[in-house]
């Protein structure tokens, strides 16, 4: 087993500032395209660009898309978040499917968190003093010594009538009213 998760930051799961309560708010904030205009590499970002990247732009205007030629070099896509996170991939012989997915990876996601060691599964601002809730947190102390199988605790225990009993009650009370015998 490796020990390389010791050298991650560590942070806990979020969703920045509350997102999607009120509204969704896409948290990618720019993305660069580069790109040689010869390599052979590039091709794929070649065809994105000239096919879906006029799509993806109008769908999604919040997001600022820069496409930066570059010499000799393989394509890359760089991400910037607004919590000022970056993700950088390799492009280099994708084709333009796998780039137009690629693109929509960045876009979903909330950030680069792909790079951070989590603490716990759960997280919460304000924690109780109580301590957690549990299913038997509210239970009777009987319980903890009966012997089981119990006969008397396995019966489903219901504080409230049912619909269909009240509708019985008041049938019976309806019945005595009127005089007549209930059946």
């Amino acid at each position: 087993m490796s020990n390389s998760h010791l050298f991650l930051k560590s942070a806990f799961p979020r969703a920045p500032l509350a997102n999607g309560v009120g509204r969704y708010v896409c948290q990618l904030q720019r993305i660069t395209l580069k790109y040689c205009k010869n390599n052979g590499s590039s091709k794929g970002m070649r065809e994105f660009l000239e096919n879906d990247l006029l799509d993806f732009s109008r769908t999604n205007p919040g997001v600022v898309v820069y496409v930066k030629p570059r010499r000799h070099r393989t394509a890359v896509m760089s991400a910037e978040y607004l919590n000022g996170d970056r993700q950088w991939i390799n492009c280099r012989n994708n084709t333009r499917e796998e780039i137009r997915k690629w693109v929509e990876v960045l876009k979903t996601q909330a950030t680069g968190s792909s790079d951070t060691r989590l603490r716990k599964l759960w997280h919460t601002d304000v924690p109780s003093v109580q301590g957690a809730w549990t299913p038997f947190t509210h239970q009777h102390p009987t319980g903890n010594v009966a012997q089981y199988p119990n006969r008397e605790l396995s019966k489903l225990q219901t504080d409230e009538m049912t619909a269909t009993e009240k509708l019985i009650e008041m049938y019976r009370a309806q019945k005595l009213q009127q005089g007549d015998a209930p059946s």
